[in-house]
């Protein structure tokens, strides 16, 4: 079920809050959190623009 496996994906991430808040260790950057979350919004998005475009929704 992929909005379960989503959500176990997103806060299954090991963050390091002695770094910053926002931090993932894989990343190393201050805002690594926010980047994913929104680099997979924009995947999303792109994926299901795609589709249209193919009428395939």
């Amino acid at each position: 079920f992929i909005p379960l496996t989503f959500l176990a994906g997103v806060w299954g991430m090991n963050f390091d809050p002695e770094a910053s808040p926002w931090n993932m260790p894989e990343l190393k950057a201050q805002y690594g959190y926010p980047a994913a979350l929104v680099f997979m919004a924009v995947v999303a998005l792109g994926l299901v623009a795609f589709f249209r475009w193919k009428k395939w929704l």
